[in-house]
This record gives C-alpha cells, sequence and structure tokens, in this order.
C-alpha cells in the first residue's frame, strides 16, 4: 500500500482505492429514508437524485462505503447526515439490523443489482426520519414518493443500479410493497 494512505480518517488514497476495488470486495451501507404515520406506517420514501456509478443521472437511495473501524451504525448516521443534511434527525436504533444485504457486481447479470466500480457488499436499512431533510453534497434533488409512487413504472424507469429492486425489498419488509 502506499504511504498516501490518510490513517486518520480511515480513507484510501484514490490509487489504493483502485487497487483495493480491483480485489476486494467493498462494504457499504444503504438506507431507504422513510416517514411514518403515528402508527409507525410508512407514508412516503425519500430518493435523492444524483449521478450514478454509471455516470447515469437517477434516483437513488441513500449509499456509502463503511469507512476502517467504523461501527456500522456510525456509517449509517454519518451517510444520511451527508445526503439529507445534518436536521433529517434520522431515528436509529443502537444497534440496527439490515432487512437485507445486498451485492452489487461489475456485471449487471449477476444480481441485478450493478456497480461498474466494483464488487460491494451492502447491508440495506428502513430508516425513520424526523426532521427537515435538504439534499447537500452531490445530491441534485431530494424527492418524497408514497409507497404506490414508488414503485410506479414513471419511478422506477428514473433508476438504475438496481434501486428500484431496493426500495421493492425495503417496503416488502415494512409490510408497504402495494
Amino acid at each position: 500500500m502506499s504511504e498516501l494512505t490518510d490513517t486518520q480518517n480511515s480513507w484510501l488514497s484514490p490509487e489504493d482505492l483502485a487497487i483495493v476495488r480491483n480485489q476486494v470486495p467493498m462494504v457499504y451501507v444503504d438506507a431507504v429514508p422513510v416517514r411514518t404515520d403515528p402508527d409507525g406506517q410508512v407514508t412516503h420514501v425519500g430518493m435523492l437524485l444524483r449521478q450514478g456509478a454509471d455516470g447515469s443521472i437517477s434516483r437513488m437511495c441513500v449509499s456509502g462505503r463503511v469507512m476502517f473501524n467504523e461501527r456500522i451504525r456510525d456509517a449509517l448516521m454519518r451517510h444520511l447526515e451527508k445526503d439529507l443534511g445534518p436536521m433529517a434527525l434520522p431515528r436509529l436504533p443502537p444497534e440496527p439490523a439490515p432487512f437485507t444485504v445486498v451485492e452489487y457486481f461489475t456485471d449487471p447479470s449477476i444480481s441485478g443489482f450493478y456497480d461498474p466500480r466494483h464488487h460491494a457488499v451492502s447491508l440495506a436499512f428502513v430508516v425513520p426520519v424526523t426532521g427537515e431533510c435538504h439534499p447537500t453534497q452531490q445530491a441534485l434533488d431530494l424527492a418524497w414518493f408514497t409507497p404506490e409512487q414508488a414503485v410506479s413504472p414513471e419511478v422506477i424507469k428514473e433508476m438504475t443500479g438496481g434501486h428500484d429492486r431496493l426500495i421493492r425489498l425495503a417496503l416488502a419488509s415494512v409490510g408497504q410493497l402495494p
């Protein structure tokens, strides 16, 4: 490994990251932000509009890498705050459990989840948010959809990389798949 590795924040240099991506699956988290009613039923699903790994502009969930020595909960909070803003107020339990594990491959025919950069294993979570969300950094927009809208053909055609399947799995995991 290169001496350019930043050990303070556990990020690899771009060169080292390229080497690792070609040899080792990366660990990611995917978070599907939701709004719920007083009974805990999902009323809306939040999706970002951003540039995907394949270069397309598409609707997707909050997603990102887990850093070395970072707890899953901390990675989720970091990515939710980075993408939705610091006032999103996600409600995460002390020890969150994923609703599924997703494998992204460089070949879209393997699992239906696709990332041209690397093989990644992602723990996927449904995360209720209660505060004001404002997309930050790389997100172009954040839109809230009812469960019916989130799985409609109009919205699905805006998604790439298997995020349409991830939204369906998330809604099914909370009993809200239309």
